[in-house]
């Protein structure tokens, strides 16, 4: 039996569908943006780069908990 994907990263292949590109992508790109609060990281990700709100969301909570913010 497989444990199924919880919390932010459970957006994950949606993510890489919609927007064709990895999820590291995004990563890459929110490290320029160190610091920024989380909902700025957030907006940024949605008027910059045109994500909706829920996957810019979760690919920052995903970041910043993996950075250790």
């Amino acid at each position: 039996m497989t444990e199924r994907t919880k919390g932010p990263a459970s957006y994950f292949p949606s993510i890489e569908k919609k927007y064709g590109l990895p999820v590291e992508h995004w990563f890459k790109l929110l490290a320029t943006q160190k610091d920024l609060k989380h909902m700025e990281m957030t907006c940024w990700l949605k008027a910059e780069h045109g994500l909706g709100h829920g996957h810019a969301n979760a690919l920052v909570a995903y970041f910043k908990n993996r950075e250790g913010f």
